[in-house]
């Protein structure tokens, strides 16, 4: 297939629309104090708590700017035709997400601004990366897709050390993990297996990352190291997924996701 020479880009009136949105929402976010409300539950056998404030209303608005965002631009691609664009929702919700997470708890002051400005910059990254990976005969495609990989991974273990620093109860932290192991999973295997939907793999993927999630939430781990060895499993699991329907056999398929799952676990391991 002769490979394209276009190298579109989104219009840059709505990608700086897209970003200036999400930024604004996040000082909404940040300077506007409303009251918050206390949700108490006693369910059977154990009992629930948290609070609803400002942030986490902010928080899934962001998520909703960053997916009607990404729509709304890349409707416009000349090489989208009618396919659907839901597989480019994900990775912006996500990155929303994991930014807004220590952007609501920093305090005011150059760390904050510094960090506010680096994730609008990366959001406006991955909004493009994910304009130029629906044309898959662009000359850019394959590093887009690196890119995607990188990031999706990258935002994973930044959000389950916040997660885990921040010593959330079990029903609070299993289900925040579920969701961004979820949103990871459907997006690389999306991008790593020919454009194929595999719900079933992401949802096992999701499923023993979140028990192992659990089941780490009692040990005496450091946040970096609860974080690399969700990563590890959650990669080496991906991994697995991808290359089960090549044609290959099974010791050729296990050797890359177990080499760098060891690798993982003992780096976290030997950090201290």
């Amino acid at each position: 297939m002769p490979i394209s020479r276009n190298k579109y880009l989104p219009d840059i009136n709505r990608l700086s629309l897209v970003a200036a949105t999400i930024m604004l929402a996040y000082l909404v976010g940040r300077f506007v104090n409303l009251p918050t409300q206390q949700i108490n539950a006693q369910l059977p056998g154990f009992y629930i708590s948290f609070v609803l404030n400002i942030k986490s209303l902010i928080a899934v608005i962001v998520g909703l700017l960053a997916t009607i965002g990404a729509d709304w631009m890349i409707q416009e691609h000349p090489s989208l035709q009618s396919r659907h664009t839901i597989e480019h929702w994900l990775l912006p919700a996500l990155t929303t997400w994991v930014i807004g997470v220590p952007l609501y708890r920093l305090p005011i002051g150059s760390t904050w601004w510094f960090g506010f400005i680096a994730g609008s910059t990366l959001i406006m990254f991955v909004l493009v990366a994910e304009y130029i990976v629906v044309d898959r005969n662009d000359l850019r495609w394959a590093p887009a897709v690196i890119f995607i990989n990188a990031i999706s991974f990258a935002l994973l273990l930044t959000f389950a050390i916040f997660i885990h620093s921040n010593n959330l109860r079990l029903y609070l932290m299993l289900p925040s993990i579920a969701l961004a192991v979820s949103l990871v999973s459907l997006r690389v295997t999306k991008l790593r297996s020919q454009g194929n939907w595999l719900p079933l793999p992401a949802l096992v993927i999701t499923l023993i990352t979140s028990q192992i999630a659990g089941a780490l939430h009692y040990l005496p781990l450091f946040p970096i190291q609860f974080g690399l060895i969700l990563l590890g499993v959650t990669y080496a699991l991906i991994t697995l997924s991808v290359g089960l329907p090549e044609k290959r056999a099974i010791s050729q398929i296990i050797i890359e996701p177990t080499i760098i799952l060891v690798t993982i676990c003992l780096l976290a391991l030997w950090i201290h």
